[in-house]
């Protein structure tokens, strides 16, 4: 499944995470001298306009969600994979190596195993030593000016990453605030907090700690309305700015590896990156705060998927309808629906009851509806509005 991989490029978050975070001030002060006063407008800028283009360091990402721990069984799915449940319970580790926009290294630690993801201009390998696999990418040419080097696939969401989709949702249905200094891997940092207006949305609050010298998401953590401790966080734990070590980036498969060739297609003409969106959107004097253009990100869905998801809703009570599957969107490698392959994890399987008019994986953050007719629901919203948005289509 070593294109669940390549669905994370350029975007690394974890799928349906998409709200909560801390109340301000719950976060422990800086013991350092306080950071000059700022708006939120203004730390928004430093978001947008950060040039930290060369670090590494350790990113640390904990989350609970309410998910059953269950351990992975049987046989890995591929080269530098895993579990999509495994990535949405307890710790996980990763070593991040950045330097400029082609080159970077993401060593995700798993028990008794390792993921790596190296990209090396346009060369992309990933390699997973459970089995001893790897696949190696060929990128398409213009991938450099498209991406940045750690918007690579990995098991764990750098806080930059996942920071991105959360000001993505800046708009009328957020207030924004800064909150007390606070201190992440050694540095002091500015605490934005978005708080939804919705009293319907599992979402709490959203709190990134951003960097006060030079502007990048240092950590993101995210709570879940009604509860005290975060149900998903990711942080560095570590982080030294400057270049890695060059031969970090050079990867040849170790002896007897399982090596896999695989071409990527190029992006069809017409269509941006939708990360490349939300990332100048994330610059307060190139946003209206007060609207987006959802039609835009849904046409470029839809040349990319070749149909478009249907929305309810909107902001943080936004619902996403995705239509059952074409016989010509089933695997090649099994004849099996993309949901059908989503529940053979042993962790989400368990974690699936049946419902009125389908099944449901819940958790504290986010719900999905998978309905009899094989359509999909997703909102950070109760189980019972997907159902309601189920039955009006």
């Amino acid at each position: 499944m070593t294109a669940t991989w390549l669905r994370w490029t350029p975007a690394v978050a974890v799928p349906a995470v998409i709200a909560a975070g801390v109340l301000a001030g719950s976060l422990p002060a800086s013991a350092r001298d306080p950071l000059p006063e700022k708006t939120p407008a203004q730390v928004l800028a430093m978001i947008g306009q950060h040039q930290t283009k060369s670090f590494s360091g350790t990113v640390e990402q904990s989350s609970e969600l309410g998910l059953p721990d269950v351990p992975q069984v049987g046989p890995t799915s591929g080269a530098g994979t895993g579990s999509l449940a495994e990535l949405l319970t307890g710790p996980h580790s990763a070593r991040v190596y950045v330097d400029g926009p082609s080159r970077a290294r993401i060593q995700v630690m798993d028990r008794m195993a390792e993921r790596d993801a190296v990209r090396q201009g346009n060369e992309l390998w990933l390699y997973n030593s459970k089995d001893n696999t790897a696949t190696h990418v060929t990128l398409p040419a213009n991938a450099s000016k498209e991406s940045r080097s750690h918007d690579m696939p990995a098991g764990v969401a750098t806080p930059e990453e996942l920071a991105a989709k959360m000001l993505d949702k800046l708009d009328g249905s957020t207030d924004v605030a800064v909150a007390e200094d606070t201190e992440v891997a050694g540095r002091t940092a500015y605490n934005l907090v978005l708080t939804p207006r919705s009293d319907v949305t599992l979402v709490g609050s959203v709190a990134v700690a951003v960097d006060g010298e030079n502007g990048m998401p240092l950590s993101v953590e995210v709570r879940a309305r009604g509860q005290q401790e975060p149900a998903f966080r990711t942080a560095f734990s570590t982080l030294t700015l400057g270049a890695p070590d060059a031969s970090l980036f050079n990867f040849s498969p170790p002896p007897g590896a399982s090596v896999k060739e695989l071409a990527v297609p190029a992006k069809p003409s017409g269509t941006r990156d939708l990360a490349d969106r939300n990332r100048t959107r994330s610059n307060p004097a190139d946003r209206d705060l007060g609207s987006k253009d959802q039609s835009e990100k849904d046409s470029a869905h839809k040349d990319l998927r070749g149909h478009a998801p249907t929305v309810t809703g909107s902001g943080w009570e936004r619902i996403v309808g995705i239509p059952a599957p074409s016989a010509s969107a089933r695997s090649p490698e099994s004849g099996k629906q993309p949901v059908d392959r989503l529940l053979n994890d042993p962790l989400l399987r368990q974690a699936t009851v049946t419902v009125e008019g389908g099944r449901a994986i819940s958790t504290s953050l986010v719900n999905v509806l998978l309905t009899d007719d094989g359509r999909t629901f997703v909102g950070s919203v109760p189980l019972e509005r997907l159902q309601a948005a189920a039955a009006a289509r």
